[in-house]
């Protein structure tokens, strides 16, 4: 498994290591979703406000900032022998994500770690469009995060 990362907006300066939480988060959803062992590569990009509500407007028609997209490789996309198959891409984005830490009461790093869980169980092919969908989800994301030392997001 590889996880590329790239740091676009420099306030998650603010957020020291951001490469291995990144890996580490990445590496626990695989792992809590049964898939522990899986050949891929997912890329993550943590942005700023300015730079998510661009991706957002233009590939879900929402002109507004948001704080994480999740954007799955299609399944039919051919990989070339011998390199692993790309899940996708995640985005973050700080000012959204840092607000809400601090609107919620959690750390910028449990919170980052957490929609970067959520992020990756997109990849999978997890959702939340209905009460089943989401319930099944957050279940998923609270045992992934407990096993990260982090509480549930959802109390």
């Amino acid at each position: 498994m590889t996880v590329s990362v790239e740091v676009e907006d420099q306030a998650w300066q603010v957020l020291p290591g951001v490469d291995d939480l990144a890996r580490c988060a990445v590496t626990a959803a695989l792992a809590g979703a049964g898939h522990a062992d899986l050949d891929c590569d997912i890329a993550v990009l943590f942005t700023g406000d300015d730079g998510i509500a661009a991706i957002n407007a233009e590939w879900r028609g929402k002109d507004k900032p948001t704080n994480v997209l999740s954007f799955p490789t299609p399944e039919d996309m051919p990989v070339p022998a011998g390199e692993p198959r790309s899940l996708g891409d995640i985005v973050l984005a700080h000012g959204v994500i840092a607000g809400e830490a601090v609107e919620q009461g959690k750390t910028l790093p449990d919170h980052t770690t957490h929609l970067i869980v959520h992020g990756t169980l997109h990849l999978l092919g997890y959702d939340h469009e209905d009460d089943g969908e989401a319930e099944e989800m957050e279940a998923l994301e609270v045992h992934i995060l407990k096993g990260l030392g982090i509480s549930n997001p959802y109390e």
